[in-house]
């Protein structure tokens, strides 16, 4: 080897080794207790042990020619809370799954729209959630800048971007509608678009319903009822199986009750006859004509009076919708006591003319009931 080849050593190569050592012997006297070589012996107090695992001492370093450090705490470092709230919000996505949220169309796409939804990153509409049926004309539907209300349906991907939809928030809010029409027994219009051996399809509030070949008026020829509007009464509604059933016969029902008052004169055809009395088919009703207000005179048999399918006008008396129950008279036509069981072509071939007279009595009737509790009251005072 050469002398040029000998690397001379620097300072600080000098002031590391006197470091390395002074270390080596500082650990030494730490685990031994004894003092340092060459020193002499000295009185009093034990010299403390060396902490090995302290910070280095910056004078030590920097005779040695090693750069300085000096440790920071936690309260060394400037933190502001709420820069870091702001910073932490400004990160959200926007909207967990399952939250509806308010946001503005900002871009559009072959297959759908960005909707900023207050997050890091956009959400994404596709064009098969924008809602009910189908749409034509993206842009016109949704123009840049349009208020839209959506419902998170998936959860953020490495974008931060979340799925968005408008029709699952309709079909959310379909569902609460229709379970409150059940629950109200209120006649709702529905679209039939298909049919099979067991019913037909419809669509109600934008929902996809079934009513059965039995709860149709017209079942019998339920295929011709493609493309038509019924009224209908929902039966049965879950959101979480998706079933809804429907009835077009409950819808007439209510229909036809909401349709009768007392005092109407009705036209129907006996539909049984029974000992104590006989129901009359009203459409989608029935009304019960009882022996007693079938007339004044005395009937023996009801068959002496009546026979299956015949045709009569009688009067409506009471209508208990909650019930299903409407009470009919034909006594009220009776201008003679007794006077249908003799001549009954010729009381229901009236009907029409003595309807009226047969109401101004049916209501003085309803007066005298009406006063009864009221004078009994009085005479037990």
């Amino acid at each position: 080897m050469k002398a040029k080849d000998v690397k001379r050593p620097t300072d600080r190569d000098v002031g590391l080794s006197i470091l390395k050592i002074n270390k080596s012997e500082a650990r030494q006297q730490a685990k031994d207790g004894s003092p340092p070589t060459g020193s002499p012996p000295t009185e009093g107090p034990p010299t403390p042990p060396v902490n090995l695992d302290a910070p280095p001492d910056p004078v030590l370093e920097s005779a040695a020619g090693l750069p300085s450090y000096t440790p920071r705490n936690v309260d060394d470092v400037d933190f502001d809370e709420e820069a870091f709230q702001s910073a932490l919000a400004g990160s959200a996505s926007g909207g967990a799954k399952g939250e509806e949220v308010c946001g503005t169309v900002i871009s559009h796409e072959s297959d759908g729209v960005y909707v900023d939804i207050g997050g890091k990153a956009p959400g994404w509409l596709p064009k098969r959630e924008f809602g009910f049926g189908v749409v034509t004309d993206m842009a016109a539907q949704f123009p840049q800048g349009k208020q839209l209300k959506v419902l998170v349906t998936g959860e953020q991907n490495a974008e931060g971007m979340v799925t968005v939809s408008c029709r699952a928030l309709m079909v959310r809010d379909s569902w609460t509608t229709v379970t409150r029409l059940a629950q109200e027994a209120a006649v709702v219009q529905a679209v039939i678009s298909g049919f099979n051996r067991g019913g037909c399809t419809c669509t109600v509030e934008g929902l996809r319903g079934f009513i059965p070949r039995s709860q149709l008026v017209d079942g019998d020829n339920h295929s011709a009822l493609v493309g038509k509007t019924l009224g209908v009464i929902v039966l049965e509604a879950n959101p979480k199986t998706s079933k809804l059933v429907l009835s077009e016969k409950q819808a007439s029902r209510a229909q036809r009750f909401a349709q009768l008052n007392v005092g109407d004169l009705v036209t129907g055809q006996i539909s049984g006859l029974k000992r104590f009395g006989c129901f009359v088919d009203l459409g989608p009703i029935s009304g019960l004509l009882h022996q007693r207000c079938i007339s004044a005179g005395h009937i023996r048999d009801l068959r002496e009076v009546f026979t299956m399918g015949e045709t009569i006008s009688a009067l409506v008396t009471d209508v208990d919708a909650a019930r299903g129950r409407i009470a009919l008279n034909t006594a009220l036509l009776e201008k003679l006591p007794g006077e249908l069981l003799v001549a009954k072509a010729e009381v229901i071939g009236q009907a029409e003319q003595r309807a009226e007279r047969a109401r101004a009595a049916l209501l003085q009737e309803q007066q005298q009931e009406q006063q009864a509790p009221l004078s009994g009251d009085d005479s037990s005072a």
